[in-house]
């Protein structure tokens, strides 16, 4: 029984969970593209991998926008951002859903996906500044279980509706999500509680790329998350070739997937509020071990849907140690360009796994294998936070691990 005398344990401010359905539009319109291109190439008279080119000009616009824009609005209310930020990204899928041809639909993405790093990066500074202390995590998790949902139900829902009544149908309906994320952020975030922008010049606010934990801690991103998509983008063809599934079961498959995205989404967020070190640490040495394993896991059906989800679970289980320690080692006016360069540090590392997936497939050991490909460049990742981890407690070498976990 609950003793009455013992306070309960605050819940996430509503303001975290309006920050989470614009998370939610942005991961869906990241994503849904992957089930459009055979429309999109048909209707815009392009090949199928130049409509995927729409994939990596979304990412590029995501790692060049990200600290841009964060400069841009670094002296605006945090709330004014978040809104302006809400109206570049529906203004930039209207673009999408009237695009008369390829050249202005790569446009149109480009737009939108200026607002996706900095939106990521002024929210989990917002996130972490409405909540107690040791909610931070948490609060980061809560935020980042709209991108995890988007990949569950955003992107199939995004495919049905292109599917049955034309892709533009799926941009239309992202513009409804943008309105309602920005009908929320007014309602239930706080300007007071989200706070003000820091007024520093763009010099300034790249100062903390002079912090040496903070440029440790973007590479231990580049190289963590690269080993997730060496492998995500490549699931289908590893699923069907390699597990012998056809193509029909692939979608449900991806389910499991995005099952685990959310449980390791939420797990890790929690865990990481009471280690945050440990499940830096921890978090990478799970998703390198899952990986090792799935090159053997891939050979048997049943193993191979296990495998999925733990490579779900075991991917977004990275995602709020990673954020947090960039964001705690910024510290002060640096933090929402650190928080914004991470994301961006995501999608740099999204690039980095697809390029790696290919070069093994088609000059390396082969299909099969790539699994353990990725899982050397995760191990990568876990030596540049090592690393980090052991020139902090070397600087400071009367804290025990325990103090330094809480510092950090």
């Amino acid at each position: 029984m609950h003793d009455p005398s013992t306070p309960p344990r605050p819940r996430p401010s509503w303001a975290v969970y309006a920050l989470t359905i614009g998370a939610f539009g942005i991961g869906t319109t990241e994503f849904v593209i992957m089930g459009l291109l055979l429309q999109l190439a048909a209707d815009l008279h392009v090949t199928v991998p130049t409509a995927g080119l729409l994939i990596s000009g979304y990412a590029l616009g995501v790692f060049v926008g990200a600290p841009l824009l964060t400069a841009l609005l670094g002296s605006v209310p945090r709330k004014t951002a978040l809104l302006a930020l809400m109206v570049i990204f529906t203004l930039g899928n209207l673009a999408c859903a009237l695009a008369p041809n390829y050249t202005v639909l790569m446009i149109a993405r480009v737009m939108t996906s200026l607002a996706h790093g900095t939106f990521f990066g002024v929210g989990a500074v917002v996130a972490t500044s409405v909540v107690p202390a040791d909610r931070k995590a948490a609060a980061l998790s809560t935020m980042f279980t709209g991108l995890t949902v988007a990949t569950l139900l955003g992107v199939p829902a995004g495919s049905w509706l292109g599917l049955h009544f034309g892709w533009r149908s799926t941009f239309w309906a992202v513009c409804v999500i943008g309105l309602i994320a920005m009908a929320v952020i007014a309602l239930f975030v706080s300007a007071r509680e989200a706070g003000c922008g820091s007024r520093v010049s763009l010099r300034e606010e790249l100062g903390v790329l002079r912090l040496v934990h903070v440029l440790l801690g973007l590479t231990a991103t580049v190289f963590g998350f690269a080993g997730v998509f060496a492998v995500f983008t490549y699931v289908q063809p590893l699923l069907t070739q390699v597990s012998g599934f056809d193509e029909a079961s692939v979608s449900v498959i991806l389910l499991v997937f995005g099952v685990g995205m959310i449980l390791g989404n939420l797990v890790g967020g929690r865990l990481t509020d009471r280690a945050p070190v440990r499940m830096l640490l921890g978090s990478l040495v799970g998703l390198a071990v899952v990986l090792l394993l799935m090159g053997f896991a891939m050979g048997h059906r049943v193993s191979a849907v296990l495998f999925v989800g733990l490579l779900g679970a075991g991917a977004f289980a990275t995602v709020a140690p990673l954020q947090l320690r960039v964001l705690n080692q910024a510290h002060g006016t640096g933090q929402s360009m650190a928080s914004s360069l991470n994301i961006a540090a995501f999608n740099l590392g999204n690039a980095l796994g697809a390029w790696l997936g290919g070069v093994v497939i088609d000059h390396g050991p082969g299909l099969a294998r790539l699994p353990w490909a990725a899982a050397v460049t995760t191990l990568c990742g876990l030596a540049v936070a090592a690393c980090s981890v052991w020139l902090e407690r070397r600087a400071h070498p009367s804290m025990t691990p325990a103090q330094s976990a809480m510092a950090s």
